[in-house]
């Protein structure tokens, strides 16, 4: 999937989103008002909240498409990033409200009461807040964009708390305390997911350690071009900006190569890299005296 059909496939998923969730909303709150149930008027506006999540996909994934230019030689790719973490810290103020009205149920001894409409509009909510999470999934992998899956936890978490609801209803006559442990699990659920968010969007913005396939791949490819055995890169530094990553690293050559010929090398090796791992490298020569390294055709 190329770059422009990727970030079609986000803002999709986003608008997506927003429309079912002002759906889920208004028919949540119809049910709250009719029975007369501050829990579900409180889960309706949970839902309505996912839409801000949706917002930010919406806006990050129009940033992230814009080109590269004087201000940002590297493109917009981190916008995803940035709105990734917006959307961890929604889930973890999300998480943090579960955990406080559960404990506050416990101590107070609640129970819960529903009528036969917060059931029917619990499992709708269920159903169709856990499919916008599979679908938010799916075209994470399709696409690898941080955003939706960052998005699918939001879905998800609304679909657990409507769970929580739903098992109340049917328990909570049996156990008193059912709701509130319940509220509690996934409260701690919900702070797991919110932290994968934030360590997928910042890592990148840190900086990370490349991977040791990559650095196999790349001396492979260095080996290759330079018709050697005993090639070995090193000084590996990895910058990821979306879907544009750029890759510094060093290689030895003889110091009695022609500097003409060392430049056509480190070339060759940054276009294979460009060409077989789709990352933009820049090459750093250093002289070789050792004679570790095998003689180079040419």
């Amino acid at each position: 999937m190329d770059k422009i059909q990727a970030n079609k496939l986000t803002q999709f998923e986003g608008w997506f989103s927003i429309f079912f969730n002002i759906i889920l909303f208004i028919l949540k709150y119809w049910a709250g008002i009719v029975t007369g149930s501050i829990a579900l008027v409180a889960d309706a506006w949970h839902t309505l909240s996912d839409s801000v999540s949706s917002i930010f996909v919406l806006i990050g994934a129009k940033v992230s498409i814009k080109p590269a230019d004087k201000a940002h030689p590297f493109g917009h790719g981190r916008a995803e990033s940035i709105a990734s973490i917006v959307i961890g810290v929604l889930l973890s103020m999300i998480a943090l409200n579960f955990l406080q009205e559960s404990i506050t149920k416990l101590r107070n001894h609640e129970m819960v009461n529903f009528g036969m409409i917060a059931i029917v509009v619990t499992i709708i909510s269920i159903v169709a807040k856990e499919g916008l999470a599979q679908f938010a999934l799916w075209a994470w992998r399709k696409n690898k964009a941080t955003l939706l899956k960052a998005d699918a936890w939001h879905h998800r978490s609304d679909a657990i708390s409507s769970v929580i609801i739903l098992a109340g209803i049917f328990l909570g006559k049996h156990f008193w305390w059912i709701d509130g442990v319940l509220g509690i699990i996934v409260a701690i659920m919900i702070f797991y997911a919110s932290l994968e968010i934030f360590r997928d969007a910042v890592n990148p913005l840190l900086g990370e350690q490349p991977d040791t396939l990559l650095v196999n791949q790349v001396n492979e490819i260095c080996g290759r071009v330079a018709a050697t055995n005993n090639f070995k890169a090193h000084h590996f530094h990895i910058h990821k900006y979306g879907d544009h990553t750029e890759l510094t690293f060093h290689i030895k050559l003889p110091g009695s190569l022609h500097l003409k010929k060392a430049h056509d090398i480190a070339t060759e090796i940054e276009k294979a890299i460009k060409s077989e791992l789709n990352i933009e490298a820049t090459i750093h020569t250093e002289p070789d005296n050792s004679n570790v390294v095998n003689q180079l055709k040419g």
